[in-house]
Order: C-alpha cells, then structure tokens, then sequence
C-alpha cells in the first residue's frame, strides 16, 4: 500500500468512527482473517505503526447499492443545503456526513482494493 492509499484510507476511516464502522484485518501473528468495528484505538496504534494489524480494510456500500428511498433522501439533505444556504459549500459537509453514516464508498476505495464491498458480506444489515 502507498503511503498515498494509506493517507486516503485513514483519513475515510476516521470520518467514519462515529458510525461504528466495520473492518475486515489480519495481524503480524497469523493469517486468520477477522472483523470488528473501527475504535479511535486501532486508528492511534494504525498511524503511530504500533498497531499488529498487517491487512485492514473497511466494510463500504458502493455507490450502486443505494436505494430509491436512500437516493431521494440524498437528493433532499443536497437540495437543503445547496439551494437554500447563502453559502452551500460550507454546508456540503451533511451530505459527506450522511454518505460516511450510511457507508457508502464515495472516495473509491473499493475499485482500488483498499477497502471490501458489502456486497459479499453485509455487517450492516440488521439480518
């Protein structure tokens, strides 16, 4: 992974912490695959090198998965905010909050491997 990959992965995993992200991770000790959710602890050890995860990648939706019902949420928080603020670009942050809550993958990650598509496996889903 390039630094640049890295630098793009934690700075996406970070604005998801809140939101209870999942991981998929190996450690340095075995090659058994494992998931859990993302705490501001693993980020820490992560970007200070202390952390024994050699492989980690978050749980993202693609882009393509959103719903009709997601899809006309979207279009109305954008409406919101880009046609009724005097000043929308300051206001654009609700709409990256409400894509990183509901975890969609609007960086790219997953076409470049970095992160896993919940499309094979869904942590989310409440099934």
């Amino acid at each position: 992974m390039t630094q640049e990959d890295k630098d793009l992965l934690l700075k996406d995993l970070c604005a998801r912490l809140p939101y209870n992200v999942w991981v998929s991770y190996k450690t340095k000790y075995d090659d058994i695959e494992r998931a859990t959710i993302l705490n501001g602890n693993y980020v820490r050890d992560i970007m200070e090198g202390t952390s024994s995860w050699i492989d980690f990648k978050p749980y993202l939706r693609p882009l393509s998965s959103m719903t009709e019902e997601e899809a006309v949420e979207y279009c109305d928080l954008q409406d919101k905010f880009l046609l009724s603020s005097q000043y929308p670009v300051t206001d654009g942050y609700a709409l990256f909050d409400w894509l990183d809550k509901n975890m969609f993958d609007y960086r790219g990650l997953i076409p470049k491997g970095l992160a896993l598509s919940t499309e094979i496996f869904n942590p989310y889903s409440n099934s």
